[in-house]
């Protein structure tokens, strides 16, 4: 019995000391800041489309999206493989009418780069002419071309131009990330007056560098989305991305006043896109 409270005691006094020793707290390293390089584009465009030739757009530049069923925000329009767009004076015309297709009530087009035009940081530049109408949702977009992260909205989405018919004269850029996205009110986005935006032409761009997205419309910057390399939830803009160019009808934003049917056919001119090359530092 003597022998066996002793190896108790030895015991107890292990434990005690085990007990105040210090454990090492693992040290966190804060992610180090992206710092701005102050990135310069060429000025001569990697990849272009001035739609000046034949009367459809250039195949090797640009397929289709094609269907209905929503997409994803209640839209009523069903996308068509070349019906609802032509090239012609110049520009790029994409036309919604209203015309049943199925359960669709009307068809627009929306154009996609999509392995024809996929890009990784760059200056993106379009000079466009929004559409006119209560209930139209015209968007000059960007989306990943690999969902390396994931699909909506793990990859990212940039709106390089988002323009809803209920308020014409106001445009919007926005990005989508899992962090920051509308179906958590947590998007990142903002809005510019724009007069006379469904009248006149307006040059919509995006600068996209290791740091930022920046938006501008006729070169006035009105956003910016800084990396605080917090990793892919906030910023999976490190993969390549492509173009849509679209408008849908409806949905549920460009819905929220309804409607206007006597506003259809109409349309979304495009003069020009152009695509300028980051010059690496």
């Amino acid at each position: 019995m003597r022998y066996f409270i002793q190896i108790v005691f030895s015991v107890g006094i292990i434990i005690a000391i085990g007990c105040t020793e210090k454990k090492e707290v693992p040290v966190v390293t804060p992610p180090t800041p992206i710092v701005d390089k102050n990135w310069q584009f060429e000025t001569t465009p990697v990849w272009a489309d001035e739609f000046n030739t034949g009367n459809q757009p250039d195949a090797s530049r640009w397929s289709y999206d094609v269907g209905g069923g929503g997409w994803g925000n209640n839209e009523l329009q069903f996308y068509t493989n070349g019906s609802n767009t032509s090239v012609t004076g110049g520009n790029l015309v994409i036309t919604a009418r209203r015309e049943n297709v199925g359960s669709n009530q009307y068809t627009s087009a929306r154009l996609v780069s999509r392995g024809k035009g996929d890009w990784l940081y760059g200056k993106f530049e379009i000079r466009a002419k929004v559409p006119k109408g209560r209930g139209t949702w015209p968007a000059l977009w960007m989306l990943p071309t690999d969902n390396h992260y994931g699909q909506w909205p793990a990859s990212g989405e940039i709106d390089i131009m988002e323009h809803v018919g209920h308020d014409p004269e106001r445009i919007h850029f926005s990005i989508h990330t899992n962090a920051f996205n509308h179906m958590i009110n947590t998007q990142r986005s903002n809005s510019m007056l724009l007069p006379g935006a469904t009248d006149d032409f307006n040059v919509y761009s995006c600068e996209w560098t290791p740091f930022s997205i920046r938006g501008f419309i006729n070169g006035v910057r009105y956003f910016e989305f800084t990396n605080a390399n917090t990793g892919f939830a906030a910023w999976p803009f490190d993969r390549r991305f492509h173009f849509i160019f679209n408008i849908a009808i409806g949905g549920n934003w460009g819905g929220q006043q309804g409607v206007d049917v006597n506003a259809f056919p109409t349309s979304m001119l495009v003069d020009y896109v152009r695509v300028y090359r980051m010059i690496p530092q």
